[in-house]
């Protein structure tokens, strides 16, 4: 974020005038906490620099250094210990230029409503009516510093879309009243937990680390990453579905030397599966995607950067390697001339394809999300409703996403970028087979958005099989993938026999690298790595070559004392 400040101080004022850049220009308000990830970092890196080279010159003390730091008042994660009045009142005036603590917490309504984010001060009134995470949030940060909670559900570059007249001014460090924090008792199970994790090597199958990091992540962070639609039916089928596929092993072939490797729409790919992207990596660590970019480049997989990333496109890119493939999951913005500018630089912006997701027109009813959202508020105990409105992350970030995406929208997409387009969240045989028939689609995903979406949607192992039944010519010469509910090398070994190219997981690299960071990410690789070998050898397979649909058998039944693997 780009800052113009003025000091007191006339050498620190010159000194920051000539390292600080001036604010861009700013228009769009109604776009306003809707903006996709292609945001640049630049200008954050650019001010840790420029903080660094005033501290050197001792041009900035701690006093004023914590202008550029998170303040965190009144967050659900600390206490505040000094009382509003003694701030009022002790608050001397704020020089030319800078706000004062006390006239920020003069604007706490819906009459005028500004919030502090990274020590700057904005006006926020403008948004209650559009805000898409309701006006919840906004009126409980009314006048206080919301960096801690806006930052790791907002992409970079959400606040440069705020018009000049929102950008009220850098806040005075010498008026912030100083905070006193007492860890939570959120905060103090966390600490409890991290402590007492394992070595990411001891750890032995993807369910392990879902069970680990349901103990080390807030709660928020944890609703919303392990959240399904209505009553989870669908969630559950996503991983049972596998359990109704038997294998038909080979035996006495030798098998001591065995390839995993797999070419997915001409990109190589050292195993047949893919990071599916998924959003706010940033709620487990702050490296965000970062992390798993660098696991995937250095084990040779593909990985998908969601729509709705944490990490901007230059932070993102900053970490990949030379030969390394991203794919850009696009959610259809409702200005379609933002949407056009995105499509037409994702290829300069260094991705290797397109996935533009189709089975979320609509957030779900996801209410795991809605109800633990640090921002939700249930009714008061005079039964009065709630400023909260309970939506969720998931509907604080979608809405630019527009519910009416179709598929007009794919050759108009095709005319924008030479990049293969990849349609994810197919779930009928018939919309496959209308977008390689009709549409020309270069990929297609057979999933229900890890069953986050419609309840009782089907698995896509179910419509893999169907396909194999009524289409296996699609899947003989189409790039068909599926996601969603795939927890064992085994899984993925099924839906490669039926004729799927890869299998993508996306929860399992949130879980682990919300655990252990880029090392738990590393572990989720390894460990389908180490499964999907063994199970080949046993299978009596030697290459991905070899599995077809003769190595596997449909049984309709679950197997008697087979527990639902939730």
């Amino acid at each position: 974020m780009s800052v113009a400040f003025r000091f007191s101080s006339s050498p620190l004022r010159r000194a920051a005038a000539r390292a600080l850049p001036r604010p861009p220009a700013l228009t769009n308000p109604a776009a306003a906490l809707r903006v996709p990830i292609a945001a640049s970092a630049r200008a954050d890196a650019q001010h840790s620099t420029v903080i660094g080279k005033l501290i050197a010159m001792g041009l900035l003390g701690a006093t004023a250094h914590a202008l550029f730091a998170p303040l965190h008042l009144d967050t659900t994660h600390e206490t505040e210990t000094v009382t509003r009045a003694r701030a009022r009142a002790s608050a001397p005036e704020a020089p030319q230029g800078l706000v004062s603590y006390a006239e920020l917490q003069r604007h706490a309504s819906r009459s005028s409503l500004w919030v502090l984010i990274n020590g700057f001060v904005y006006d926020a009134t403008a948004l209650l009516a559009s805000h898409p995470g309701g006006i919840g949030p906004l009126l409980k940060h009314a006048g206080k510093d919301a960096t801690k909670a806006f930052l790791p559900i907002h992409a970079p570059g959400t606040l440069e879309t705020l018009p000049p007249s929102a950008r009220i001014g850098p806040i005075d460090p010498a008026t912030v009243p100083r905070v006193t924090s007492e860890p939570t008792a959120e905060e103090k199970r966390i600490a409890k937990a991290k402590a007492a994790l394992p070595h990411p090597r001891t750890v032995l199958n993807l369910l392990e680390v879902e069970e680990l990091a349901k103990s080390v992540l807030t709660e928020t962070a944890w609703a919303y990453y392990r959240t399904g639609g209505d009553d989870e039916i669908t969630f559950a089928e996503n991983r049972n579905s596998f359990s109704r596929f038997w294998f038909r092993p080979l035996v006495l072939n030798k098998v001591s030397q065995v390839s995993t490797a797999s070419t997915i729409l001409g990109m190589s790919s050292a195993l047949p599966i893919f990071i599916s992207p998924a959003a706010l990596a940033r709620l487990g660590h702050p490296d965000g995607e970062m992390n798993l970019v660098r696991s995937a480049g250095r084990a040779g997989i593909l990985q998908g950067i969601s729509n709705n990333a944490s990490c901007s496109v230059a932070e993102v890119m900053s970490v990949k390697r030379p030969e390394q493939h991203l794919i850009f999951q696009l959610y259809m913005n409702k200005d379609r001339v933002a949407a056009e500018k995105l499509i037409r630089r994702l290829e300069s912006d260094g991705f290797s394809a397109i996935m533009l997701t189709v089975d979320s027109a609509m957030p779900g009813k996801r209410e795991m999300d809605q109800r633990t959202k640090g921002d939700w508020e249930g009714p008061a105990a005079n039964g009065k409703v709630s400023t909260g409105e309970g939506k969720g992350i998931a509907h604080s970030m979608g809405g630019y996403q527009d519910p009416d995406v179709c598929w007009d929208d794919i050759p108009w997409i095709q005319t924008l970028t030479k990049l293969p387009l990849i349609i994810k969240g197919i779930q009928c045989v018939e919309d496959a087979e209308r977008a390689f028939d009709l549409y020309k689609v270069d990929g297609i995903v057979l999933s229900n958005h890890g069953g986050r979406e419609l309840d009782y949607a089907p698995a896509p192992m179910t419509v893999l099989y169907e396909m194999r039944q009524l289409r296996p010519d699609l899947l003989d010469n189409q790039h068909v993938f599926i996601d969603g509910g795939v927890t064992r090398g085994t899984d993925v070994l099924k839906a490669l026999c039926l004729g799927a190219r890869a299998v993508g997981l996306g929860r399992a690299f949130l879980y682990a690298n919300g655990v252990w960071g880029e090392q738990g990410c590393d572990r989720v690789i390894d460990i389908l790595r180490e499964e999907i070998v063994l199970s080949m050898q046993l299978l009596g397979v030697t290459s991905l070559e070899q599995l077809t649909p003769a190595r596997v058998r449909f049984v309709d039944r679950e197997p008697r004392g087979l527990r639902a693997r939730l």
